[in-house]
């Protein structure tokens, strides 16, 4: 008992820093891993390498794949790639469904954009389509945001479950998170649509000068980006690499479905995931548009390794957390109690949704959780291959459960779409309360028919 009095106490300590004491989420993991191994009684002389090892460990197997994904991102962003992307979808889906229409949009843009970017983004083109298609703005918007969110969470190579992935040993088998991800995403992604459209009656209750500044119009959006890119262009830096990670993995599997010869070595390769970005990014040079490519490219790696910063202390702190953890009696303890009690997949969602939560952020979240539960997943009975891919999707649940006044999301939502915060809680909170909860149940059907 006292082992779990002691994890409880660093857990609510990582939510107050953050939260009361607006303590940067590294720091307060990194104090969380000296706080819990002088707790658990880790000898002196070792703690220092354990969490100097949990750190380098973790960014070693994924701290560039995190960098190069996010490099990809930011030039996706700044050529108007989004744009054509959502040309594209609208192009296919045409009018007949609004929500539907914004909710894959959001969905396909947030894989390589972070939902935050792609929903400032998208703002303009959901306003225009709104009163193209005589739909409430507000139903469009949680629509975008839901659809936006629900891959932010589930869907590599995002961050947050990149860095999930890592820390359950599954660095080399995104293939199949991805695969997994995008399945369980779609899922939540309808559900946060299906909310949306208790909205399409509801108008934005918080009009003023100030909000409608934020609306530009979608066409003058699209003339300053100057020349977009084509589709192609647009979709292959983020869409190639997922192919080849998947076929790589596909390549990889027990049964060897494509051979051990010359094909399974190529796909073998091509297939790991920092040679598919790497990849990506060698592909994402045509979406240049200044004279001097060079120097633009340099930029946009400077601004890219800028946005990834924070993102790899923060796993890295997370890998250091979770290396303290592993080192004690704890995962044995807590697996065999929580078996007990048949918690089994459900206990990763808890504490990713408590984390949420009080927290705010969503990739704290996803890291903290992998960590946490990392050294149990033989005791919780996940420990196989599909069973730490199930807990990367259980934890990505539970980081999208709820999105509310802590987290910047909300506010970008809400402000950009003129609710007020009341109005906001009604219908952009309570999605994703409804996302996180529907994935969940999704994520145990799964485990009941694949472990």
């Amino acid at each position: 008992m006292e082992l779990i009095l002691i994890l409880l106490a660093v857990i609510g300590f990582i939510v107050i820093a953050t939260t009361k004491f607006k303590l940067h989420p590294f720091l307060a993991l990194i104090s969380a891993a000296f706080i819990a191994a002088f707790a658990y009684g880790l000898p002196a002389d070792s703690i220092a390498k354990t969490i100097t090892s949990g750190f380098g460990g973790i960014l070693g197997y994924i701290g560039l794949v995190i960098v190069l994904g996010t490099i990809i991102g930011v030039i996706l962003e700044k050529s108007g790639a989004a744009i054509t992307m959502a040309d594209s979808v609208i192009r296919i889906l045409g009018d007949r469904f609004p929500t539907l229409t914004m909710t894959i949009i959001g969905y396909i843009v947030s894989i390589p954009v972070f939902c935050d970017s792609g929903f400032v983004i998208l703002n303009s083109l959901k306003e225009s389509l709104a009163k193209r298609l005589r739909t409430s703005s507000v139903a469009m918007s949680v629509a975008l945001a839901t659809g936006l969110y629900a891959t932010h969470t589930f869907v590599p190579p995002t961050p947050g479950p990149i860095a999930a992935a890592g820390n359950l040993g599954l660095e080399s088998n995104l293939g199949l998170v991805i695969g997994v991800g995008v399945f369980v995403a779609a899922v939540a992604a309808l559900a946060g649509m299906l909310w949306a459209n208790r909205f399409k009656d509801v108008a934005p209750d918080n009009i003023d000068e100030a909000h409608q500044e934020l609306n530009q119009d979608w066409k003058a959006l699209k003339e300053s980006y100057g020349k977009l890119p084509t589709a192609g262009q647009a979709f292959s830096p983020i869409f190639v690499p997922i192919l080849f990670i998947c076929l790589g993995s596909i390549a990889k599997f027990p049964s060897y479905p494509l051979g051990q010869g010359i094909v399974f070595d190529v796909l073998a390769f091509l297939g790991q995931p920092l040679v598919a970005l790497f990849i990506g990014l060698l592909l994402s040079i045509r979406l240049l548009k200044s004279d001097d490519k060079a120097e633009e490219f340099g930029q946009r790696i400077s601004q890219g390794i800028t946005s990834a910063a924070p993102i790899l202390l923060i796993t890295g702190a997370g890998g250091a957390f979770g290396a303290v953890l592993k080192a004690t009696e704890l995962g044995s303890y807590l697996g065999e109690t929580l078996s007990s009690y048949g918690v089994g997949i459900f206990m990763p969602f808890i504490v990713a949704a408590a984390l949420k939560t009080a927290q705010g952020s969503s990739t704290v979240a996803l890291v903290t959780t992998s960590a946490l539960v990392a050294p149990m997943l033989a005791q919780l009975g996940l420990d196989t291959e599909m069973g730490r891919v199930l807990t990367v999707m259980a934890i990505g649940a539970g980081a999208m459960t709820v999105s509310h006044a802590n987290d910047s999301f909300f506010w970008v939502v809400s402000q950009f779409s003129r609710m007020s915060v009341g109005l906001a809680y009604r219908a952009q909170t309570t999605a994703t309360l409804i996302q996180g909860v529907t994935a969940m149940a999704l994520v145990y059907l799964l485990s009941l028919i694949l472990l």
